[in-house]
């Protein structure tokens, strides 16, 4: 008798389940004025600058249990004003930015299936480009493998217009097809990541359609994260082969290298340096491309702020050395400073009287955190121009370049739910 109350509590466990289920509604309001007078490119003359103000809106969903995580995030992207008072239907701005669920299929093995934003590293490649009121997602599957320490995800994803009875062209602005593997590892203080992505850009032949095809590029590399004591490093290092979409041979490579060094709590310093491959007079020549694409990531956060560089531009251009400094501060938990310096080289020949000098870009931002769920952020740029810019940009009027913005973010949690149970198996 005594042998059976003994295990008894293992039979319990072994009928019974634990079961853990929550249920989430956060949402977020992200207004934000901007001023431009140069930004993205070189101001020209006689123009206005532009001045708005944006605004993003995301209601999010979440519900997990052990074996299942579903997520659901419509949005709504306007600017202020783009929609008349009285108007009896907004037809602008309102989308599906995820809508995902995360299935366990075995331990430590779990697919992914839907609407989402990929994200992986520094987001040099894949990011969710959180900086765009609209952000980036992808229509996408990841089997996802993560055993302690390592991490290893299949990706794939395939685009179409619409169901069809005939034809397979792709019109959008978007890639056909991609296929990935990432792997992660974790080693004490230093994690290391592997990325292969074989990327299908959809070519369509105007005359004949029998010609459209897929061509594929593929892009691999290392991505490195280390610390040691108050400092840290990080590098990339990718090469990109195959084909663009003009069927010109690929051959190319970002090589980056950052480091960060804390003396104090509050203050933090920063040096670092990319150089991103290029073409020699800013065009791909007898059939070669040597100019590098950092395809999906978030080019934002990289290059300079005012977004000169990788941000819906400069592709399949002279490439880009940037040697770039940054100083950050904490007054406190709730404010700071960071100030950001880049000095810009292209990486090939513009021309051959012209020196690869494409000027500097002061960047200032400052935050506060006015409550839990209430922040602001403010930043001002300025691009000091050179011959070379010019020459790229193909603006000669010799304006004054700035940026400003301000922008509050509002993001609450609405509701929460939570349970834990037991079940019978």
């Amino acid at each position: 008798m005594s042998k059976l109350k003994s295990l008894l509590p293992l039979l319990l466990l072994f009928f019974l389940e634990p079961v853990f289920a929550q249920f989430t509604i956060d949402a977020s309001l992200r207004p934000r004025f901007e001023y431009r007078h140069g930004y993205k490119t070189l101001f020209p003359n006689n123009i206005d600058p532009a001045t708005f103000v944006s605004q993003r809106t995301r209601l999010n969903f979440s519900y997990k249990t052990e074996k299942l995580h579903f997520y659901l995030s419509p949005q709504d992207v306007r600017v202020w004003g783009d929609v008349p008072q009285l108007n009896v239907a907004d037809e602008n701005g309102v989308s599906l930015h995820q809508a995902w669920a995360n299935v366990l299929l075995v331990q430590n093995l779990s697919l992914k299936l839907g609407r989402q934003e990929i994200v992986y590293d520094d987001q040099r490649l894949f990011g969710n480009v959180d900086w765009a009121q609209q952000g980036r997602s992808h229509d996408a599957a990841i089997l996802k493998f993560e055993p302690n320490n390592t991490k290893i995800h299949f990706g794939a994803a395939y685009n179409q217009d619409r169901e069809a009875l005939t034809g397979n062209t792709l019109t959008k602005k978007t890639y056909k097809s991609l296929q990935y593997v990432w792997l992660h590892k974790n080693i004490n203080k230093v994690s290391a990541s592997f990325l292969f992505l074989n990327n299908g850009l959809q070519y369509i032949d105007e005359i004949d359609e029998s010609k459209n095809e897929t061509r594929y590029s593929q892009t691999a590399g290392v991505h490195i994260d280390g610390a040691l004591n108050k400092f840290k490093f990080s590098s990339n290092l990718y090469y990109q082969f195959g084909k663009d979409i003009a069927n010109n041979s690929l051959e190319a490579y970002l090589i980056s290298l950052e480091a960060a060094f804390k003396p104090t709590k509050n203050l933090n310093l920063g040096l670092g340096g990319e150089l991103i491959s290029g073409n020699e007079y800013g065009a791909p020549k007898d059939g070669k491309n040597n100019a590098f694409n950092p395809l999906y990531g978030t080019n934002h956060k990289f290059n300079g702020f005012m977004d000169y560089f990788y941000v819906g531009n400069h592709i399949d251009d002279v490439g880009l050395l940037d040697l770039h400094g940054k100083v950050s501060y904490a007054f406190n938990t709730k404010s700071n400073v960071i100030v950001n310096f880049h000095k810009f080289f292209a990486a090939s020949k513009i021309d051959s009287d012209l020196s690869k000098d494409l000027g500097f870009e002061l960047d200032l931002v400052t935050s506060y955190s006015i409550t839990q769920f209430v922040g602001v952020k403010a930043g001002y740029s300025h691009y000091f121009t050179s011959e070379g810019i010019e020459s790229v940009k193909n603006n000669y009027d010799g304006n004054s370049n700035n940026w400003a913005w301000i922008m509050i973010s509002i993001d609450p949690v609405l509701f929460t739910w939570s349970e834990n149970k037991t079940t019978n198996k």
